[in-house]
Formats: C-alpha cells, structure tokens, sequence
C-alpha cells in the first residue's frame, strides 16, 4: 500500500461476517399480504441475537448492508443521515453498535456514493431549484441513473458541495462508533471523487477501513488513485467456482497470480458469496467441493468475508429479473437454526479453517505458489516470510498421491483435511477422490 495511506493494524486480523439487514430481519422485500414494518418494531436490534453466533464462527466483525433511509431494497438512499424507518431509529443503531463492541465485533458501514433514490430530498428540489440540480449528473428531466435502474439517480462526482457531504456522511456515522466503510459501486465513481473525500475522512479517522467495490480492471492501480485500502476480489470468486465447476485449476491459479501481485499493495477482501451473487452451496455442482472452496478463501492472503448463510449452508440462486435478489437474501429467524447433516459440515468446516486462520494471522499477506498443477489436481504453497502451509485439492475421481520430497518438503504434518488424522506426520500425500488437505511442513 502507497506510504501516504495509513495501514490499520487491526484488519490483518479482521474476518467478516457480512448480512444484508433489510432481509436479514425480513424488512425487505415486505410480503404482499402483510402490513409494511412500523418503525416502532426495532427490527435491528434483531442482528444483535445473532452476534454470539458470528464469535463462535471465529469473525472478528460485522459487515453491514445499507441501513440508511431508503424506499425499497437500501441501495435507493433517501437520507444517509437516518437509519431505515422498516429498522428502527438512532437509538437501535447505537444499541447494536455498543452490542458489536462490547463483544469486540468491529462494524463496517455499507455506503451508498454513486447515486440515490428518488425521494432524495436534493433531487425533489432538482426541477425548480439549479443548485439542487448539480447534486446530480446530467440536466432535469434527464438525470443520468445507474446501470439503467431509473428510480437511481447519478450524483454528481464533481459538485465541491457533493465531496463535502459524502466526507460528512462518512464521518458522521465514524464519530458515533463505526469502524469503517464498504464503498458500493466504487468502479463507477471517478477516482479523483474518492481521492478528495478518503483523505479528509482519514483525517478525523485515521483508524477507518475503506474498501472499494470493484468487479473488473486493474485492481492495484485502482485502489491507489482512489486512495481505498482494500478492493472486493471478484476476480478470485469466480475463479474459485468455475475452476471447481470446470475442472480446470489453471484458471485459479492464474487468478492467485494475480492475487500475489494485489497483495503487494494491498490486501483485498476475499469472498465465495456475498448478497449480489449466487450462494456458493448453489453455484457448485458438486455439493463436496464448498469446502475446497472455502479452503481456498480461507488459507490465501487477503481479508476473508462471510456471507451470513453460507456458513450453515444455505442454498440461494440469484436471477437476473426484478426481485431476484430475494432469495439470496432472505429473513434469519432465531439463533439457533436447526441445520441438515449438510449444513452441519460446513458450520463445522467454517469454525475449523477460521480456527486454523486465526491461530496463523501470517495468512493474510501470504502469497500463494502452485507446486503441483493440473486441471483437477492444484497443490499450492501459501507462505509469509519463514511461515508456510501446504494445501492439496482433488476434484477428480481417483486418489491423489504425491511424494513430500518432490513438493520441496521431506515430510509435513497434517493438520486438517476431509479425511486425515490431525496431527499426523507423513512422508507421502494422499488425497482420496473430491477430498483435500492441509499440510505444516515438518
């Protein structure tokens, strides 16, 4: 990361638990036979039942979805300065604020910068009033919107008037106990809007955490102009199930190329689901390879996040067509679920590998590198100066075996695996079908 950005000490040990509260608490989308939530119901207080589960997970934080006033899904923001009536109040917030923090949860704000609803109050005075209408990109009338969507108007990125009320947004929700920002659709705003609001954020804040939501392009080059600390690692979570899907690890091992190289500026946010995207348990079509991907998320460098659901295995597919976010984001009743011998595995897998992570807090700046690579078999070295461990995944149908020696090794410990004695010490790796290892070189 570039010297003029300071590094916050506590995200290299940070591990998400992310929720999309508007869903979460089943606020949105609202059934058709019920009354709309009333204000009165508090329904964020609702998250905090679920803090002693995300502790037992091994997360060290809550990421947020939008909370601020909205219409619909939270992303059509009416008044950044007030959480969502369908939650609650200030009140609430501050409640589950001091909830996160009594239990040492660091929380992360969803912020919406690239555009708003149109019940936003600048865009209401837009028509008759000249200085509201430069809120916003384009004219009356013919406002530019977001990605199409017509009821998300565009703001204006090089209004002065717009810098100073994001930076006051930002600090605002930062002075009452936030610990941080996830920046929507950072890949549309233009860098040098970031570059003129973070600075000033940093300033008030200089323990705060941005990190930008990009999909595509250079990464590296972006996070240095906009002045982020961090990146969403798209790149890496498709690689990761389609290379599963596909059976081919070169793609994923060219995407951990990439990956070592973003990590020598920065480390990006890992994923294999989030509240955009298909449920990874629903993405793969092998429903044994979600813990060779979460292997993944979980022993590469980066800053890893979970999708609230996907550790207990919940299944959700994401449609391209109005409301086909819902099923990806659905209510959570209360702690605890009963869950399905599926589902118990992975909450089993979750809290082992994010055992495993914080007991070596080196993962996240380590780089990867492939020492056995073909289109169903991937062995990978993940290594932060003198500390290292050896992962092997097998998607194919015979075992896998592989001599330590050949992997630059004489021999290692197990130290987990879907099959393997802990703690055992071998000469020889073996991997049976669909199954994958851990390794500590001995």
């Amino acid at each position: 990361m570039a010297d003029a950005l300071p590094r916050t000490a506590w995200i290299e040990h940070a591990i998400w638990w992310q929720v999309y509260p508007l869903g979460f608490v089943g606020a949105f989308p609202t059934p058709q036979s019920a009354e709309p939530p009333r204000p009165d119901e508090h329904r964020l207080r609702r998250l905090v039942g679920w803090f002693d589960h995300a502790i037992a997970l091994g997360a060290s934080g809550i990421a947020l979805g939008p909370i601020f006033a909205s219409r619909t899904h939270g992303y059509d923001t009416t008044d950044h300065y007030r959480i969502d009536p369908r939650l609650g109040d200030h009140a609430d917030f501050d409640f589950v604020l001091a909830e996160a923090h009594r239990r040492g949860l660091r929380v992360l704000l969803d912020g919406v910068f690239n555009h708003v609803g149109v019940e936003f109050a600048r865009y209401r005075e837009a028509p008759d009033n000249e200085a509201s209408a430069r809120w916003f990109r384009g004219r009356p009338g013919r406002f530019h919107t977001f990605e199409g969507h017509s009821e998300l108007i565009t703001l204006n990125h090089d209004n002065p008037e717009v810098v100073d009320y994001t930076v006051d947004v930002m600090t605002h929700w930062l002075r009452r106990g936030a610990n941080g920002w996830r920046l929507d659709a950072a890949y549309i705003v233009p860098q040098h809007f970031w570059a003129s609001t973070l600075p000033r954020v940093r300033e008030r804040h200089p323990d705060a955490w941005f990190v930008g939501e990009l999909i595509h392009g250079d990464y590296a080059a972006v996070v240095e102009v906009a002045k982020f600390d961090s990146a969403t690692q798209y790149e890496l979570w498709k690689a990761i199930w389609s290379s599963l899907n596909d059976g081919n690890f070169f793609e994923l091992d060219w995407a951990l190329q990439r990956h070592n190289e973003f990590l020598g500026s920065f480390a990006p946010l890992t994923f294999i689901g989030n509240h955009d995207v298909t449920r990874i348990a629903s993405r793969l079509e092998r429903p044994e390879h979600v813990a060779h991907a979460v292997v993944i998320m979980l022993t590469v460098g980066g800053v890893p996040c979970v999708y609230a659901g996907d550790e207990l295995g919940f299944r959700g597919v994401k449609e391209e067509r109005y409301g086909g976010d819902d099923a990806v984001r659905p209510e959570f009743s209360s702690p605890p679920m009963e869950l399905d011998a599926f589902g118990t595995d992975v909450w089993a897998l979750h809290q082992y590998l994010i055992g495993l992570r914080r007991r070596h807090p080196w993962l996240h700046g380590a780089s990867t590198t492939a020492l056995r690579l073909d289109n169903r078999h991937y062995v990978y070295e993940t290594r932060s100066g003198d500390n290292a461990l050896l992962v092997a995944l097998n998607i194919d149908e015979a075992p896998l075996r592989l001599a330590l020696p050949a992997l630059g090794t004489a021999r290692a410990q197990v130290v987990g695996g879907s099959a393997a004695p802990p703690q055992e010490v071998v000469q020889t790796l073996v991997v049976e079908p669909h199954g994958w290892r851990i390794l500590s070189p001995a």
